[in-house]
């Protein structure tokens, strides 16, 4: 499990080399701002995901693997890289691609972070690329997924994310959408921006709650 556990780190530390430069990120307009919450209408985008049983580090951990199999695969390899770029690489593609690391969880009550079993783990595709142009993953496991334009409140903070840190923060805005009587769709997400040697208090964490049309 050790072993496993470093060389995910290290799979993580490869994926993030070079992303603390210009990475690009989903384009989006900020309509709102209080203190740590920002309202956000985000430009449509194509994430590639899938969805994985267990805790939510196992789950991040097995969710990261598999999609890096998508992106070094034999049909595209895309790297963290800034700033985006296409190059040939044989059959393959060198592909830079965006932050954050996004999880969500697969769970009846969408609401709960802490203790859920099952997750859905996605990136977000470079923007100059589209469903025609990106390849087919070779995994049946991952998808390639469209999502329209969407208004989200983020919740911006620093640390580590442990499950109870996680479901906190979730909670936190949550209440803060409810005092503002903004109604909410979907389940939360979890974004993750930085490498894991990143010292906690300059970590970027977000947690993303769609919510209802467009918010003054």
């Amino acid at each position: 499990m050790k072993l496993q556990t470093r060389l995910t780190t290290l799979l993580v530390g490869l994926l993030w080399t070079g992303s603390l430069m210009a990475t690009e990120e989903p384009k989006f307009e900020s309509l709102r701002k209080e203190d740590n919450v920002e309202i956000r209408l985000y430009a449509p985008l194509i994430v590639a995901e899938t969805v994985v049983d267990g805790d939510m580090d196992s789950a991040t951990s097995q969710g990261f693997r598999r999609i890096a199999g998508y992106i070094f695969g034999d049909n595209a390899r895309i790297a963290m890289t800034a700033p985006v770029v296409a190059e040939p690489q044989g059959k393959a593609e060198k592909i830079a691609m965006t932050a954050p690391v996004s999880i969500e969880p697969q769970t009846a009550d969408g609401k709960r972070m802490a203790g859920a079993q099952s997750w859905r783990i996605h990136f977000v595709m470079p923007s100059q690329y589209t469903m025609a142009t990106l390849p087919k993953p070779l995994d049946p496991q991952v998808k390639l997924r469209e999502i329209p334009a969407r208004t989200y409140a983020a919740l911006t903070y620093t640390g580590f994310n442990s499950e109870s840190a996680v479901q906190e923060k979730t909670d936190e805005l949550l209440d803060w959408l409810k005092a503002q009587a903004i109604e909410t769709v979907g389940k939360p997400q979890l974004a993750r921006y930085n490498p894991p040697w990143t010292l906690p208090f300059l970590r970027r964490n977000e947690i993303l709650q769609e919510i209802k049309g467009t918010q003054p």
